[in-house]
């Protein structure tokens, strides 16, 4: 599976931007598609994580009530609508997607993930 990720850039606090994940050559199913990120010098952490209809999604606790995660129609793009920006959500934004499908216990963990995209840098300030 190729993921690329798009729609990064510089906001100010309060704003919103909507992060894409375009997948493509699928080797198999990825029943749970999620968004990582990463800021230097701190460990990758999960912001949220959907099934393959989209039917079931988790988030971080520090994004609950701002941040949307969804599927587009066909499986193949993933979305992450970010509202409320905050300063502390500057990071690199990482698409991931992995076969099997997440759970409260495990959708935040990067080994759940087989495939990674490249990142997209959000900037908050």
């Amino acid at each position: 599976v190729q993921l690329v990720e798009s729609g990064g850039g510089s906001v100010q606090a309060g704003g919103s931007l909507r992060l894409s994940c375009a997948a493509s050559a699928y080797t198999y199913t990825p029943y749970c598609m999620g968004w990582f990120r990463q800021a230097p010098g701190k460990e990758r952490e999960g912001v949220a994580a959907t099934t393959i209809g989209g039917g079931r999604s988790y988030y971080a606790d520090s994004v609950k009530g701002r941040f949307t995660i969804s599927r587009g129609d066909t499986g193949n793009t993933l979305y992450l609508q970010m509202n409320s920006l905050k300063p502390e959500d500057t990071s690199m934004y990482y698409c991931a997607a992995g076969p099997n499908p997440p759970s409260s216990d495990d959708w935040y963990i990067p080994q759940h993930y087989d495939y990674w995209g490249q990142g997209t840098q959000v900037t908050v300030s």
